[in-house]
């Protein structure tokens, strides 16, 4: 396998990941995260040659996928924060600046 065939399966498995966390399912989530880091482990695992265009290019696809996964995330992390934050009858503090240095 080439470092050109590993880096696509990891964006196929970031691609896979995204629509795992787009339906809300969990098992398809783990399969996928499971599939990015192998992928990911066999890139590492390639010899240190420099990266062609081409490698390069899907590198910087892969980073971008990873970023729109974690964006995901975040959010849905804020909206869970938001819904026990209703749940439990604790209003969510607004953003003060510095307002950290207070707590």
């Amino acid at each position: 396998m080439t470092r050109r065939d590993a880096l696509i399966r990891v964006i196929e498995a970031l691609h896979a990941e995204i629509a795992a966390l787009k339906a809300n399912d969990v098992d398809a989530l783990e399969r996928a995260t499971r599939a990015k880091l192998v992928g990911i482990d066999m890139v590492a695992a390639m010899d240190d040659a420099p990266l062609n265009a081409e490698t390069r290019q899907l590198a910087e696809e892969a980073h971008r996928l990873n970023e729109t996964c974690r964006i995901y995330v975040n959010l849905m992390s804020a909206n869970v924060r938001r819904r026990l934050q209703q749940l439990a009858g604790v209003g969510a503090a607004a953003y003060r600046p510095g307002a950290a240095a207070f707590a």
